[in-house]
Formats: structure tokens, sequence, C-alpha cells
């Protein structure tokens, strides 16, 4: 997979895409990571990115030739990329997004910083996404946000092949407590079905925790998981405030 990203920081990204498992996926050839500076496309002897927004009002946005420009130059190197405008006025970045991307082959993620883009880059761009209702000094951070949880469902990328589909949100539900040695810490044990070794009473359980978990944590995101009857009706009781057996 290829991603491009268009910043006027490229040095936000270096020293992360040589660690961990991010780091490992580009060295192998995995994962692409293009920084597009975006500098050398700005205007005058200045490379000016940015004016003051007509209409007035604070801060400074930024100028669409610059930002268009280096969009275009990118497409002209690899015509199938998506390109995708990080703004907090953009679709929620979630997991099913990010699977969604995943698949896309090519991205170019576009950061903005200042007040905000100017309204006709949106024209020129296939997508926006928004990675949570705040506001960030730049889309730098964002565009980081997007790569690590895209990069890390490619094939290959992580050691386990199952390791995604097991982790929080990846089948719409959080995910189950995990726990490792010592198996006591503190007075507090590790559940003793985790030590039993039968594979199908410990997978029923970690379901289970998953559901009471979601129903307590997180119950908006019950409504699109995909639950049976008997699990719809335990985060029912969860959310009622009811006591259930947690195994």
């Amino acid at each position: 997979m290829t991603v491009h990203v268009v910043t006027l920081f490229p040095g936000f990204f270096r020293g992360p895409l040589d660690e961990g498992i991010l780091g490992r996926a580009v060295t192998e050839g995995r994962v692409r990571v293009d920084l597009v500076d975006l500098r050398p496309f700005g205007e005058g002897r200045h490379r000016v990115t940015d004016d003051y927004p007509f209409g007035g009002g604070a801060g400074m946005v930024m100028k669409p030739g610059p930002v268009v420009d280096a969009i275009e130059h990118v497409r002209r190197a690899d015509a199938d990329t998506r390109v995708v405008l990080l703004t907090p006025q953009g679709r929620p970045f979630c997991q099913e997004v990010a699977r969604e991307f995943a698949g896309a082959g090519s991205l170019t993620l576009v950061c903005g910083r200042y007040e905000g883009f100017d309204e006709r880059i949106r024209a020129f761009c296939d997508d926006e996404v928004s990675v949570g209702d705040y506001v960030l000094m730049g889309g730098e951070a964002a565009a980081w946000v997007v790569i690590e949880a895209t990069a890390r469902l490619i094939p290959g990328v992580l050691g386990d092949a199952a390791s995604p589909e097991d982790e929080s949100l990846s089948a719409g539900l959080l995910e189950y407590p995990q726990y490792t040695r010592p198996r006591e810490f503190r007075g507090l044990r590790v559940p003793d079905v985790l030590l039993s070794g039968h594979h199908g009473e410990i997978a029923a359980w970690r379901r289970r925790q998953a559901v009471i978990r979601t129903a307590r944590r997180r119950p908006d995101l019950l409504e699109r998981a995909d639950l049976s009857g008997e699990e719809r009706e335990l985060a029912r009781r969860v959310l009622r405030g009811e006591t259930v057996d947690e195994g």
C-alpha cells in the first residue's frame, strides 16, 4: 500500500516511520509512505501557502493553488490514488473506514494548517475524514492516526493474522479483557476460565465479556454490532443496571 502525505511539516513523520511495527512494514516494502512537502508548491519568492480570509475573521486560510498543485503532482505519479482531506468537517474515521482505506491500494492524505482550507480545495478531493470532535494544530497528527489504523490491516504488517480481527471495534464491540503473568497480582487474579485450556469456553467467555464491556462503556456501538438474541438481552440487562453473571 502507498500513502502520500501532503504536508507543510514532513519532518513530523520521519521519526515515527523508523520505529515499531510500521517502521518494519516500511522497511519490508509492505507500506510505502511518500511525504510531499507542500512548501515548494507555495506562491511567490517566499513560497506562501496561506492568506487572509475574504470577509474578515481570525487567522489564515490555506490557499487553493499550492494545495491543488500538490494534489495534481501526486495524481500524475499515481493516478488511482484516493485523495482524502483531513478536516473536522469530514465523516468520522473509524475501524470500518480504516478497513475501507486498507483496500484502496493508495491514499493521499492532505494535512491542513491555520484556520482551515479554502473551500474550493474540496472539489479536488475524493473524501474527507475527521479523527474526532476536537481541534488540532494541524492535520499531521490526524494523518498519523489514519496511517497507523489503516496500515496495520494490510496483510503481513502484523505478525498474527488473527490479531486485527480480535481487537476492539473490529467486530463492532470493544475487546474483551486481556491478562498475562503473573496469575495473581496484588490480590487480583486471572479468571479461572483462561487457565482451563478449554478453547471453546474461553471463546465464549471472551465474547460475553466483550458484550458486557461494550454495553457499559460504549452502548452507542451496540446498534450496529452483530449480536445473537441472547447477547442482545444480555446487553439490555447491563444497560438497565441489572447484575449479570460475568463468568
